[in-house]
């Protein structure tokens, strides 16, 4: 695959040498690295075109490939995403004095449309949990379908994966390595202990995973949650389209910041390691003070 990347890509082994940095000394993830694969590869393919490459490309090619992202008709978003990319990889170069400036460094990215999270109400969360929490209790499940909907309560019910009930916070490792310590509920924690009494049953107490199952990677993909969230969402009586693990993740810093929990705090919950970007939740910040003075404030009151 190299040799074909070759073949049309001037300096396509840079590519290789940059991934092969950002898996051993960023950590960067299996599917960051191949979605960095794909847009330097489409660029190194633009460049090739222009009759340039890596080494050589200047502003103006950089300027005029997110001009074709724009034509190809990219989202703001993607385009700028790419750019990101496009922005490491000519900063590696220059660490390795594969060429002496970066091109992108004087690129504006392209400007993206500030949209709000969608988020669940806190009725419609209770929803989802009471029904998973529902379902289960029911009597009339044996085997693989109670493991099913025992795992689905746990899942609903923790941040991430818990088996002792002495525990009370976890660690949770997100993008880039960066870990944050999450607090558990005693719903959590219970809904833990009836999943495990049930997975234990099931012969599975020895999986080195927490919730196992029969997949490649023998353990329950997050695609496969999601479309189990999407079914109990239907149970709940809600649109299946409106809920994903995003969604709950939006829900659960809105609901934070709407009964009163300062912005940082969220920022450590969320793992954002900078504040501006847990600050797109400010919309609920801006509710909750207009409704604090319309309710408190004497001139705001009717008279």
């Amino acid at each position: 695959m190299a040799r074909k990347r070759e073949s049309t890509i001037a300096g396509a082994y840079h590519i290789e040498a940059f991934l092969e940095m950002m898996s051993a000394e960023r950590g960067a993830a299996a599917n960051t690295l191949v979605s960095y694969r794909r847009d330097l590869d489409d660029y190194g393919r633009f460049l090739a075109a222009r009759a340039t490459g890596f080494a050589t490309a200047g502003a103006d090619a950089v300027r005029a490939y997110l001009s074709d992202l724009d034509d190809r008709g990219f989202a703001a978003s993607s385009a700028a995403r790419r750019l990101s990319a496009i922005r490491q990889f000519h900063q590696f170069l220059v660490s390795e004095q594969v060429r002496a400036d970066d091109p992108t460094a004087i690129i504006d990215g392209p400007r993206r449309l500030a949209h709000l999270p969608k988020v669940l109400s806190i009725k419609e969360v209770e929803r989802l949990i009471g029904t998973a929490a529902a379902n289960a209790a029911r009597t009339d499940l044996e085997g693989a379908a109670r493991l099913s909907v025992l795992r689905l309560h746990a899942l609903m019910e923790l941040p991430a994966s818990a088996t002792r009930r002495e525990v009370r916070y976890l660690t949770v490792r997100g993008k880039g390595g960066h870990e944050r310590m999450v607090p558990l509920t005693s719903k959590a924690v219970d809904a833990a202990s009836g999943y495990l009494a049930a997975r234990a049953a099931a012969g599975l107490a020895d999986s080195p995973w927490l919730f196992p199952a029969p997949s490649d990677s023998g353990h329950l993909t997050r695609q496969a949650f999601a479309r189990e969230l999407k079914d109990l969402a239907a149970l709940a009586g809600i649109a299946s389209a409106k809920v994903s693990p995003h969604v709950l993740r939006h829900a659960f810093a809105s609901h934070l910041l709407q009964n009163g929990a300062d912005l940082r705090v969220v920022q450590q919950l969320l793992g954002h390691a900078d504040i501006s970007t847990t600050q797109i939740y400010t919309h609920v910040l801006e509710e909750r003070l207009r409704t604090l003075v319309t309710e408190h404030h004497p001139l705001a009151r009717d008279r």
